[in-house]
């Protein structure tokens, strides 16, 4: 295992009715910027719960952040706050609405033009306004860590980035707000968590027991509940073993001391810019054919995923990680999550200028050996 330094400050304050605990989260003093997506929050009473936490305080609202938040929305905010002097950033929606929340934050008060930020400059960033969460759509884990993933339309383009002044303070986690989600959604977290876990977990083995058996437990978690939250949309324990599995799949507890890949991300960002793809769509897609193409590379760890999570048994690991990564993929088509290209576009010629994009962002080559070159990824993509 490798040296690490784990640090997470948000309180996480999770249950039935805990969106009330906003009036003792937020100092009475704060202007407050509440911040949230296409307006869904005003249908499923969770808008209602949260003006009524939020009692007398100042609250300027901000409505519209997409799913794949545009920099451009995100920077009318920033003009907002600081025309309005806001204080404090209030994030009610899913991971989307918390990475623009994030965004925002950092770039009220960043001296130089924000979109530096996106662009790998974030150890620019001094300071940022205090953020809270009220999460609705369990998917991200953005509402427990300091990273955010932000588009950029006019350029085309997908970016993320990490800071330790975002972190939230605190995050809201009521199973209950999620049961009026659509099944597309749902679908969509069950992958995302998944995928999360695995780029921290598919690597090599560093004798990391504990991080391990942590991603293990989530995925599995995965496995068995992300049917039972389709099947059966009102079952509060099922919403919220699911809950918890998407927060605890990317707060960096499984990843500490631990390779890590990311390619899938990566590469999935690259489909959302040039596709509109939904994000976790785009990891269905990558991820088993990446598997297959860094399969020997991988090969303990996948042979350890089939036996531990999906309780496989062969004659040799090789056979045993071929069979994970089919269970992956149809893990993921059962959920509803389609691994086929054909079912999100027709168009391939845009596939060609994925490892160009990629590399002319300096980004290659990717994965936890930084083996995965523009040759790997057009293998991958040959899959498509």
């Amino acid at each position: 295992m490798d040296n690490f330094v784990f640090q997470n400050p948000v309180k996480v304050i999770f249950g039935k009715g805990q969106i009330a605990a906003l009036a003792s989260e937020i100092p009475a003093s704060e202007r407050v910027l509440l911040l949230y997506g296409m307006g869904s929050i005003k249908k499923n009473g969770v808008y209602d719960q949260v003006r009524t936490a939020l009692g007398s305080r100042s609250v300027v609202e901000y409505p519209g952040v997409e799913p794949n938040p545009e920099y451009a929305t995100l920077m009318g905010a920033v003009e907002l706050c600081r025309r309005e002097n806001i204080s404090f950033i209030l994030a009610v929606g899913g991971g989307s609405v918390v990475d623009g929340a994030k965004f925002i934050a950092a770039a009220v008060p960043f001296d130089g033009d924000a979109l530096t930020i996106l662009q790998g400059k974030a150890d620019g960033i001094k300071t940022a306004l205090p953020i809270g969460a009220v999460l609705t759509l369990p998917a991200t884990g953005s509402e427990m860590n300091s990273f955010s993933v932000v588009s950029i339309k006019a350029i085309n383009e997908k970016l993320a980035f990490g800071h330790p002044s975002v972190f939230p303070r605190f995050s809201i986690l009521d199973p209950q707000v999620t049961m009026s989600l659509p099944p597309r959604q749902m679908s969509n977290g069950i992958v995302d968590a998944f995928v999360h876990t695995t780029e921290q977990y598919l690597t090599y083995p560093v004798n990391a027991a504990i991080q391990d058996r942590f991603a293990e437990s989530t995925l599995k978690t995965l496995i068995e509940v992300g049917p039972k939250v389709l099947q059966d949309p009102t079952n509060y324990d099922h919403r919220a073993n699911m809950m918890w599995a998407a927060t605890v799949a990317l707060c960096g507890i499984i990843g500490v001391g631990v390779p890590q890949d990311w390619a899938t991300h990566m590469i999935g960002h690259e489909l959302t810019a040039l596709y509109g793809i939904d994000h976790a769509q785009t990891l269905a897609l990558v991820l088993p054919k990446l598997l297959r193409v860094m399969k020997e590379e991988k090969q303990q760890k996948l042979a350890q995923f089939g036996r531990n999570v999906w309780g496989l048994s062969g004659p040799s690991d090789s056979h045993i990680a071929k069979d994970a990564i089919q269970a992956t993929e149809d893990f993921f088509n059962a959920v509803g999550v389609s691994t086929h290209f054909h079912t999100y576009s027709s168009n391939r010629d845009l596939l060609l200028q994925i490892p160009d994009r990629l590399a002319k962002k300096g980004m290659l080559p990717l994965g936890e050996k930084r083996n995965i070159d523009a040759a790997a990824i057009g293998r991958i993509l040959e899959q498509f």
